[in-house]
């Protein structure tokens, strides 16, 4: 069942607007249609162009909150900033937060409307679609340039039927493409032509040329081929991108494992279980790139190693993956953990394992009923349909350090630990928990090592003296910069608006 998504009327839907729209489709998920669309972004920005990012349909379980108080993918939130503006809704009207294998919580324009399965979904993407053209004609009537992230890959032939995120997108609006794809996985040229053919013929036509993306080696070498794929498709190769070594942009989905690339000097050992359902794991990127902490993902097949901080991440799934950290023996980790003095953080999900039960009694994650947390601090969370999604802004409880993050959450905690709060946010409500040992701390806060003063704060509650280190939007824009020095200096970019003025 669904909660009430309405379209607008036709009109609305199928006004016409003047904004360019450009969109970056890859032959793989992974190709780099993020940091490309990013990468773009940022260099119309640069330029003064009007412009803004949209992807019309992401399946991830990193989100973040938008301006207007709504949920969207991750990378869009990203893109947006790589455009100078704050993230929206209507930059991501279709998100999927997978929550088993086979289902999925539908967020349309922001909200929670649906707890879905992949053939209902499939159903349901004529009313999808409407919400997707609303928000382009939404976005179009605003800015004069719109850059366009595809999903996965257009030649998908299972999902051909209905698409509203490759190429059934393009054809709607009537927008060119560009293809990119990865040449460090191997077989780029067969990605790049096996996937132009199994387009159709108006779709190979409103494929505008490829992009090959990270590239290593003498490029002289590479030439040969680009050559017989231009002559053989008809086809430009609008740029070859380098491998960017280092590049640490908020990932879409997938956990990115690589440390900054000196681990010398690492002091603090980290470790973070990857849950089954695992979400917001960028929360983490300033550990992973902080010069004192060497920072673990843990996943299944993994014993936990001896650290000096576990962080029990979010989830999308919290009585799964409660039942996840019983099976793979996170209990008694942690419990040792604590006895030789170890510190604990939940964030979210892992804040709602710290307490004694986790309820959900109406089904909101998953099949109804009750589990057993950790029992380390006495609160219990009982989960609501309606989803809690605010920007957030504070100080540290313990040391007054000031923090900013976001909350994404469908529980509702109480209890004794709640009296002595984690946070004290600047609405003047309390958040989270730490213990009365000072050993374990639980939050609802998204992005709570960002800030650079209540990062080195918490670090020091670990146990480390940290040095100076920048902060995520510092890393951010110095990255975003760095993206687009390379695709001025790589790509032709007034040849790739061509077809989109």
């Amino acid at each position: 069942m669904t909660r009430g998504y309405v379209p607008e009327s036709d009109t609305a839907v199928t006004e016409p607007v003047n904004a360019k729209t450009l969109m970056v489709q890859g032959t793989t998920s992974d190709a780099g249609k993020s940091i490309l669309v990013a990468g773009l972004c940022r260099v119309l920005a640069r330029r003064n162009c009007s412009v803004a990012p949209f992807k019309p349909q992401n399946m991830a379980l990193n989100s973040a909150v938008t301006c207007d108080g709504g949920e969207i993918g991750r990378a869009q939130a990203l893109q947006a900033l790589a455009c100078y503006l704050q993230p929206h809704t209507d930059m991501n009207p279709v998100l999927l937060k997978p929550s088993s294998d086979t289902g999925a919580q539908v967020i349309i324009h922001g909200r929670v409307v649906s707890e879905l399965d992949a053939r209902a979904f499939h159903d349901y993407k004529l009313v999808a679609m409407a919400a997707v053209l609303e928000s382009h004609a939404r976005l179009c009537r605003q800015y004069d340039y719109i850059v366009v992230e595809g999903a996965g890959s257009p030649a998908e032939i299972n999902l051909r039927d209905k698409d509203i995120a490759n190429m059934g997108f393009a054809e709607k609006v009537d927008c060119p493409v560009i293809l990119v794809a990865d040449i460090d996985r191997g077989g780029v040229f067969a990605h790049l032509v096996g996937t132009l053919q199994l387009l159709s013929a108006t779709e190979q036509a409103r494929v505008k040329g490829f992009v090959i993306n990270k590239f290593r080696g003498d490029i002289s070498l590479l030439q040969p081929g680009i050559d017989w794929l231009e002559d053989y498709t008809q086809k430009p190769v609008l740029g070859v991108l380098p491998y960017l070594h280092g590049l640490h942009l908020d990932a879409e989905d997938a956990i990115t494992t690589a440390q900054a690339d000196n681990d010398s000097g690492r002091l603090l050992r980290v470790i973070v279980p990857v849950f089954s359902r695992i979400s917001n794991h960028t929360d983490f990127d300033a550990l992973r790139l902080h010069p004192q902490v060497d920072l673990q993902f843990v996943g299944p097949d993994r014993s936990p190693p001896d650290a000096d901080l576990i962080i029990l991440p979010g989830s999308k799934n919290v009585r799964m993956d409660m039942q996840w950290l019983q099976d793979h023996h996170w209990p008694e980790a942690i419990a040792r953990h604590l006895r030789y003095g170890g510190k604990l953080i939940g964030i979210c999900g892992g804040f709602q394992m710290l307490g004694q039960r986790i309820a959900d009694i109406g089904g909101v994650e998953g099949p109804a009923g009750s589990s057993s947390g950790l029992g380390l601090l006495q609160m219990s969370t009982e989960l609501l349909a309606d989803k809690q999604l605010r920007q957030v802004s504070g100080t540290l409880a313990f040391n007054g350090a000031a923090i900013d993050g976001y909350e994404i959450h469908c529980g509702i905690s109480s209890g004794e630990a709640l009296k002595r709060c984690a946070v004290t946010l600047s609405d003047g409500r309390c958040d989270g928990a730490v213990s009365d040992d000072g050993q374990i701390m639980g939050t609802y806060l998204h992005g709570l090592f960002d800030n650079p003063e209540a990062r080195d704060e918490l670090l020091r509650w670990a146990g480390l003296t940290p040095t100076r280190a920048p902060g995520m939007s510092d890393i951010r824009e110095q990255q975003l910069e760095r993206l687009a020095d390379v695709l001025e200096r790589e790509i032709d970019c007034g040849r790739l608006f061509e077809g989109a003025m």
